[in-house]
């Protein structure tokens, strides 16, 4: 019998509604603790060939030509296969819940899996997180297909899916249910069925990953609570993200507009061209390339000179630039969260000088206090998503006690791209991709009653 022929179920009851998206989360946490295994099984491979060649120049070489290798072969794998797959994958779950995208999850499973490991464990600036979300709404398109749900469950387990997804990808649950409530309030269709769905399936996703081995990157910092004449400084430094953020993000789209248009007849140049680069910085400037979720505590704890946090800031914004319009499976939330961890370090290091400069008290873990509120406050100035920005890195780095600093430094990031008619970025990309595709953005349509197919390409 043929998937249009099966018998298509009314509305599925809570309880067994709850037990499919709890298992549409435990099977994503195991995916993506494979995906993060795998990563980080294969991210060693600079330090191999170092060992095994020992000339440093042949190493550089050696290592553009691997990282180029590896970097277009995830393009290709991607262009040729699920062009979706692309880059991270959110603005195509938020087009699913909109109605205006499809998720071919036989298609985006294996080149989100094998393209976005071959892309990050061979440097690219990008995160973990787009793939893993990309890969949980997958997960859940497959659940919805074999079940055949009615549409408005199908868009209920993309959202409960997607939200196991980002649970895997940084072992944070609580955000993660925030992400699809705030993120996608324009789609996501709040109700109790689907608010406890989202909240299961995150919670089961988290169990699956920590059975396989807790694989998610570990940003946990030590911390302090901040006197509280120290909060004009943190809504300053909301002020300076506010318009980083809206940089960032017209930067990012600048770049994949000057990478369409200036390799259009050799698309697989881009990519040799980016590959060679970071494999050469994965041995000359380490610190330059990948995700940097292992970078973020390694810089908090060391003794890096200011003018050495400016340097790997700027050349980490650059590399950001670069990678994502690559066209391989990967995120932006890792590269943001190190980039803004960055910005919080030389803040910290003016005001320490300062406080310094006058005879007042620093105050102690200053530096992790400023690196904490930094990417709460990067995150929600391009994403424009404040609650889950505190949320995040909170629950990221265990800094607690930094909640009223990092709020401020959050609201105010938010306001200030607001002020400057800064959008959402994953709202600007889902756009941009319509378009590309002939299509015109429209509003979300009302979520119909009836039972809903998918045919065998996802739909």
């Amino acid at each position: 019998m043929s998937a249009e022929d099966r018998p298509r179920h009314p509305a599925i009851f809570d309880g067994l509604f709850y037990t499919i998206a709890g298992l549409c989360g435990f099977v994503t946490g195991i995916v993506g603790a494979a995906f993060h295994l795998c990563v980080d099984a294969l991210m060693g491979w600079p330090d191999w060939l170092m060992g095994w060649i020992g000339s440093p120049a042949w190493t550089i070489v050696v290592a553009a030509i691997i990282a180029a290798v590896a970097v277009t072969l995830a393009f290709v794998l991607t262009d040729r296969i699920a062009p979706e797959a692309a880059g991270s994958g959110v603005p195509q779950v938020e087009g699913a819940l909109e109605g205006v995208h499809e998720i071919r999850w036989r298609r985006i499973l294996p080149v989100k899996f094998i393209g976005g490991v071959l892309g990050l464990s061979a440097g690219l600036v990008g995160g973990r997180e787009g793939p893993t979300i990309h890969m949980g709404a997958s997960i859940a398109a497959f659940l919805a297909e074999r079940l055949r749900f009615m549409r408005l469950d199908l868009h209920t387990m993309l959202a409960a899916g997607a939200a196991a997804g980002l649970a895997a990808a940084f072992n944070a649950p609580l955000a993660a249910i925030l992400f699809v409530v705030e993120e996608t309030r324009k789609q996501f269709r709040y109700t109790f069925r689907s608010y406890v769905a989202v909240i299961v399936a995150s919670a089961a996703s988290a169990f699956g990953m920590e059975l396989v081995g807790g694989t998610a990157p570990q940003l946990r910092l030590d911390t302090q609570a901040m006197p509280l004449l120290l909060l004009p400084v943190f809504m300053l430094l909301g002020a300076g993200l506010g318009v980083l953020g809206v940089v960032f993000n017209r930067t990012l789209v600048l770049a994949l507009d000057w990478r369409a248009v200036t390799f259009r007849r050799w698309p697989w140049l881009y990519p040799v061209i980016v590959g060679a680069a970071v494999g050469a910085l994965t041995i000359v400037l380490p610190l330059a390339v990948r995700g940097g979720e292992t970078l973020i505590p390694q810089m908090v704890i060391s003794s890096v000179p200011f003018l050495g946090l400016v340097l790997i800031a700027l050349v980490r914004f650059v590399g950001t630039m670069a990678s994502y319009p690559v066209g391989v499976p990967a995120g932006i939330f890792s590269p943001l969260l190190a980039l803004a961890t960055m910005v919080g370090l030389v803040t910290a290091a003016i005001v320490e000088a300062l406080l310094t400069a006058t005879s007042l008290p620093v105050p102690p873990m200053m530096a992790a206090a400023f690196a904490v509120a930094a990417m709460g406050g990067l995150f929600s100035a391009t994403i424009r998503a404040p609650l889950v920005g505190v949320v995040l890195v909170v629950e990221l780095t265990g800094g607690y006690e930094l909640i009223l600093p990092t709020i401020i430094t959050c609201v105010t990031a938010h306001v200030v791209a607001e002020e400057l008619k800064g959008r959402p970025i994953y709202e600007v990309l889902l756009e941009r991709a319509l378009r590309m595709a002939g299509q015109e953005p429209r509003a979300c349509p009302p979520i119909a009653s009836s039972p809903v197919g998918i045919d065998n390409h996802g739909r």
